[in-house]
């Protein structure tokens, strides 16, 4: 382990929370150098929501790279990306009697944040974007601009502008509704808020602490975007792809938004691929405008359509989560109660444990990692233990994990009382 020590750049996080060198991976379970054994329930923060190394996913991608496959396309037509796209298509968007055109960016989930806040300005010809308290949308600097939390806009070392921070749903309590504050707010010319490009929101604030959007708060906001002039984005990188319930974390809000960006669990096996989906309307771009060299991993687009066959041709999977997400909620229950003034936070299978304490919600983490569980903190003081254990994770696992956490729970309080 020397050589990370020696050779990786400080800027290196997770590593310095789990000390561990990582081999092996299937589903949930992964293998140290050492063949110990781990629940992941970190599941590269959300990026692997099918677990690792689906074998379906596994076995298209190698007969690919055998076959010789074209492995980077650019923004070529490839048959993988065809594919990809009449499964995407067909999979998701017509049965939910969705219209968008899918823009491919760059392999990050920020570059498509990005493309989204780039396009909403051209088509707009405004510079402001509402974002809001506890987003995070990405570490380049227009995304940046738009997070919330001061330590990864970097304090005030960057120049971020041309964004307008307004509060989230029950940032303010229950009795202050803060999306009737936004349209106030831009209704009034002396308020200072200038008119804007878009309207930035994630419905279930990964990184921000799991703060979930309430559907009138949402639909209320996708009204006022409506009526100012702006586009409404909806930040679907973690919350999205099944995470939350459905495939698109605003399913059943009665919001339609005119930009989406999905990352992470898109190509379904951990490869990078991101795509924005815009409504046919604002697809303004002029040809090569926002683009990116490696916008055409054609391996990503095999693994994507493998898990979009495998896990989205009916319901049974969302009935799947639906059950898992109803176990996960119930045991956080009860774990919180062994913390004074815990509380549950989050939607579907995003999940976690409000401790109010970073140092008690790391120490969980710690001791939860000695037991074979690996699992993150989130939220403005990292007080929020979160789970993001794969969609696939058996009841077994998910009992066994939720066990470890329940023992690092009780011994970690202990642990900071003594």
């Amino acid at each position: 382990m020397d050589v990370f020590a020696r050779r990786e750049s400080r800027v290196r996080s997770y590593s310095r929370k789990y000390e561990i060198v990582f081999e092996g991976a299937r589903g949930t379970l992964v293998w140290d150098a050492e063949g110990r054994e781990y629940l992941d329930f970190l599941a590269g923060a959300g990026s692997l929501n099918y677990g690792h190394n689906d074998p379906d996913m596994a076995e298209a991608l190698i007969a690919h790279i055998r076959g010789g496959g074209i492995a980077q396309g650019l923004d070529l037509f490839t048959r993988p990306k065809m594919e990809f796209l009449e499964a995407f298509e067909g999979l998701v968007l017509e049965p939910r009697g969705m219209d968008y055109r899918i823009q491919f960016t760059g392999p990050t989930g920020t570059n498509a944040v990005e493309a989204a806040l780039k396009l909403a300005r051209k088509v707009t010809g405004r510079r402001n974007v509402i974002s809001f308290t506890n987003g995070f949308h990405g570490v380049s600097q227009g995304a940046l601009a738009a997070t919330g939390n001061r330590d990864n806009r970097m304090g005030t070392t960057l120049s971020l502008p041309d964004v307008t921070r307004m509060p989230y749903d029950g940032y303010h309590g229950a009795s202050i509704d803060t999306a009737e504050m936004l349209d106030r707010m831009l209704s009034d010319p002396s308020s200072g808020v200038d008119a804007p490009a878009a309207i930035l929101l994630e419905t279930v604030q990964g990184e921000g602490g799991l703060n979930v959007a309430s559907r009138p708060w949402l639909r209320r906001i996708a009204a006022t975007a409506h009526a100012h002039g702006a586009l409404l984005i909806v930040d679907d990188i973690q919350a999205g792809v099944g995470r939350t319930g459905s495939f698109f974390s605003f399913e059943g809000t009665g919001v339609t938004p005119d930009l989406v960006t999905l990352s992470k669990s898109i190509s379904g096996f951990g490869l990078p691929m991101s795509l924005l989906l815009i409504k046919p309307e604002w697809d303004i771009w002029k040809p090569g405008e926002h683009n990116g060299t490696f916008r055409g991993n054609a391996h990503a687009f095999v693994t994507a359509k493998v898990a979009l066959e495998k896990f989205w041709a009916d319901r049974s999977f969302q009935e799947d989560i639906e059950r898992s997400s109803a176990l996960v909620g119930q045991r956080l229950e009860r774990i919180a109660k062994l913390v004074p003034g815990a509380r549950v936070k989050g939607r579907g299978m995003m999940q976690g444990i409000d401790v109010r304490d970073g140092d008690v919600a790391a120490e969980i983490c710690r001791q939860s990692a000695r037991q074979g569980l690996i699992v993150e903190s989130a939220g403005p003081r990292d007080e929020v233990v979160k789970i993001l254990a794969p969609l696939t994770t058996s009841e077994q696992l998910l009992n066994r994990g939720l066990d470890i956490l329940e023992e690092s729970a009780a011994s970690g309080l202990h642990a900071i009382a003594v």
